[in-house]
């Protein structure tokens, strides 16, 4: 049997930080995910690219139980160093996104967080951008 491993690049932002935000996930094997995420911190948003990615990660193993690796590459360095547990989680809020990765990661057998310059990871900003982008503004209040 074969091992299967899928890759994903991950990447959150907020405009404003805190602002609008959102997750891009982009997959060699699996293809693109975003989301909107409302207001939140950019560090919110990068581990809501990387909970979306294991989500989908755990929807396919579901079908294809031969993965059982996944690499993840992300530019954010704060959240790579605490996912491999180089630094602590402080913030209460990321402790909650951090438990959720923590939990998921548990369904397979290796899962690897690897820190990328931003340039290599363009496709994944590019989603964040356009999910972003794709919400409606609100309209003008009148002048009273």
């Amino acid at each position: 049997m074969s091992k299967t491993v899928i890759t994903f690049y991950t990447d959150g932002g907020a405009r404003g930080n805190p602002g609008p935000a959102a997750a891009g996930v982009y997959s060699p094997e699996l293809g693109n995910f975003k989301k909107y995420l409302g207001h939140a911190t950019n560090n919110h948003a990068e581990y809501s690219a990387v909970v979306l990615a294991m989500e989908q990660a755990v929807h396919y193993q579901q079908k294809h139980p031969a993965v059982q690796e996944i690499n993840f590459f992300l530019d954010s360095e704060l959240v790579v160093k605490q996912l491999k547990r180089e630094y602590r989680v402080k913030d209460k809020n990321l402790q909650t996104l951090f438990l959720k990765v923590w939990n998921l990661m548990a369904k397979f057998k290796q899962v690897t967080f690897t820190h990328i310059p931003r340039e290599q990871n363009k496709k994944a900003d590019k989603l964040v951008n356009e999910a972003l982008d794709e919400q409606p503004t609100s309209p003008p209040t009148p002048l009273l």
